[in-house]
């Protein structure tokens, strides 16, 4: 009887001493959770570690790729455009050539043929020798003569050839300053458009067509 006790007890005592040496075995082997997601995920680094590596072996980085498509790209070539130049007379009158023409210039004292159209600084059409909607004209013969053609007007005939065109802004100290002065229209409607904006700078377009004399 006591030696049934003894083996009983021996056993317990040897099965509480294993499970202990148990607990103690698994915690040399506890499994190391890892703590970053760089030793989650090793073969990640590798492919970047690896990439790296031959950027830098070919002498370049991330970041001269980034900036070389902006520091390749072509600049364009800025062009001046087309402009006709302005020229500007003592007395205020602003002209440009439009078109040269060919053949004697006129001079002061000559009589000349001339399509005109004229206009209000604004662009507002005043009056004009051609007709805009049949086109047809009915040109105008001036003398280039003080008392006869406003300054203005005879300073921008001065100097050009048959054909050619001139555009130009006259101030009114130089231009309706008479209600004599040509070239005035002989319709009744555009004389007093005209009359009503005489004493504003005004733009003329002028064809020369022929220098009579």
């Amino acid at each position: 009887m006591a030696a049934s006790q003894f083996q009983t007890s021996f056993r317990s005592r040897c099965f509480f001493a294993s499970q202990r040496q148990c607990f103690k075995d698994s915690e040399h082997y506890k499994i190391a959770v890892p703590k970053s997601s760089d030793e989650r995920m090793p073969s990640l680094n590798v492919k970047k570690l690896l990439r790296r590596s031959v950027l830098q072996f070919v002498g370049l980085s991330p970041i001269y790729i980034s900036i070389r498509p902006v520091l390749s790209a072509p600049m364009q070539e800025m062009r001046e455009p087309d402009v006709i130049r302005t020229l500007k007379l003592d007395s205020g009158v602003r002209l440009q050539d439009v078109v040269e023409g060919e053949g004697p210039e006129a001079r002061e004292g000559d009589i000349v043929e001339i399509n005109y159209v004229c206009r209000r600084s604004n662009g507002y059409f005043v009056h004009s020798t051609v007709d805009q909607f049949s086109g047809e004209s009915a040109p105008v013969i001036l003398p280039l003569d003080d008392k006869q053609i406003i300054e203005g007007l005879k300073e921008v005939l001065i100097g050009m050839k048959p054909g050619g065109k001139r555009r130009a802004l006259i101030p009114p100290s130089v231009g309706y300053i008479s209600e004599n002065l040509k070239p005035v229209p002989e319709e009744f409607g555009p004389r007093r458009s005209l009359m009503s904006h005489m004493k504003e700078p005004l733009i003329f377009e002028v064809q020369l067509l022929k220098v009579l004399s």
